[in-house]
């Protein structure tokens, strides 16, 4: 009998046809002979709900209150879905996240998972019935409050669970039939992956790619969960995501055996850019700058440096989550005298658009043709970022669906099918 976890975002039990839905589809699952353990997201915009009413009542929420709020979703979803299930015949028992053994630190709105125990949960399912967990939610043994994990934390959670329960495989619920080559809201002739690596999902969910949140994609890398990420509206195989870095590349007759291979290209366009001008350019400026960044925790990502020979000054511009800009240039002019720069540009909101594969450093021709793609689409490139399986660039928020449809092309990812989207934004 194999053991299977199944996570359902937020577009797949958004209300109660779906979570209806969803039911048939674990009983079918179990009834195939299989134990069940289900991860639910809250219902479609419960969340987004939920942080509107808080902003109606206080202007700066409890960081602790805002989780027990937020938590709330889940648990909804949970329950509701045990209900579903017990009216097609089958047992169920729902768990929070702290039912569930899901402890992690005290950081509020950005919990990791210090352990996962779950006891309870494998009980439920060793005595026939389907364990449901509330997803994104934990306990802190620390302080005894309820936590949560950040958006797309359901994501860790199945992944977490499933390491935890030594499951089969870790099936990942959305509303697309799986991982394309882009985002097939952008590019309708994106072509679905069958398989690809931990190692290339990893920069895909770090370069903006919705569909895996990209702790859970750490998660399974490190403890060899496999994931299959497939859709709740259709029944068709979705990708599987290997977790052993030696997993080989299967190359179709006539391709050369040497050659880069492009797994896909991803976008974000929820980064904005902060430039600091007129920075002295001495040692430890620029340390100086990103230890008070870091120690308001806010997380930066590309990072570029201009240096003037002429006045002896450097201008560094970086990229940050656009929400966090205020905030960012708030503590820098907090400090302004100590580093002594001139002024600071903020763009509240730029395009990221990454290419994804192996062997990029080592195939020269890979960043030509990408860089010639931008400049035949007339698209200006801000900013610079690679990696040894990425290339990244920053560009006008406007013209970002151009940049990865331009892209997508030039690599020959286009599809001779459309991709289908059924509902929500791909979780």
């Amino acid at each position: 009998m194999s053991l299977i976890v199944q996570k359902y975002g937020g577009s797949s039990v958004q209300d109660a046809e779906s979570i209806k839905r969803v039911a048939r589809r674990i009983v079918e699952t179990k009834q195939a002979g299989n134990q069940v353990v289900v991860v639910v997201s809250a219902m479609g915009d419960t969340t987004d709900e939920l942080l509107d009413l808080a902003s109606d009542i206080a202007d700066t929420p409890p960081l602790r209150e805002m989780d027990i709020l937020l938590s709330s979703g889940e648990r909804m979803s949970m329950a509701l879905l045990a209900m579903a299930i017990y009216e097609l015949g089958e047992t169920a028992q729902s768990f929070t996240g702290s039912q569930a053994g899901m402890i992690t630190d005290a950081i509020h709105g950005k919990a990791r998972i210090i352990e996962v125990s779950p006891k309870r949960v494998q009980e439920a399912v060793d005595t026939g019935h389907v364990g449901i967990v509330a997803g994104f939610q934990g306990m802190s043994r620390e302080s005894k409050d309820i936590t949560t994990m950040g958006r797309g934390g359901s994501d860790t959670t199945a992944v977490a669970l499933a390491a935890a329960l030594n499951a089969d495989a870790c099936e990942i619920y959305t509303d697309v039939d799986g991982i394309f080559t882009a985002d097939p809201r952008v590019v309708k002739s994106a072509r679905k992956i069958d398989t690809i690596t931990s190692e290339d999902m990893l920069e895909m969910a770090a370069a903006g790619s919705k569909v895996l949140h990209l702790r859970s994609v750490e998660y399974a890398r490190r403890f060899g969960v496999k994931l299959h990420v497939r859709s709740s509206f259709s029944s068709k195989e979705g990708t599987w995501v290997i977790p052993d870095e030696s997993q080989t590349v299967t190359i179709k007759e006539g391709e050369p055996l040497e050659q880069p291979i492009i797994s896909g290209v991803a976008h974000d366009d929820s980064e904005g850019k902060l430039t600091i001008t007129g920075v002295p350019d001495v040692p430890g400026k620029a340390a100086e700058i990103f230890n008070h960044i870091a120690q308001a925790g806010i997380n930066i990502d590309m990072i570029v440096q201009d240096i003037s020979l002429e006045t002896q000054t450097t201008n560094i511009s970086f990229t940050l989550p656009g929400a966090e800009g205020e905030r960012a240039q708030r503590i820098l002019y907090e400090h302004k005298d100590a580093i002594a720069f001139k002024e600071l540009h903020f763009v509240p909101q730029v395009g990221k658009v990454s290419l994804i594969g192996g062997g990029m450093r080592t195939h020269p021709g890979v960043s030509a043709r990408f860089f010639t793609a931008l400049r035949d689409a007339g698209i200006n490139i801000g900013l610079i970022s690679t990696s040894e399986i990425r290339v990244s660039v920053i560009t006008d928020v406007e013209l970002l669906d151009k940049a990865v449809k331009a892209i997508h092309t030039a690599f020959g990812l286009d599809a001779d099918v459309e991709a289908q989207v059924y509902a929500g934004t791909g979780r």
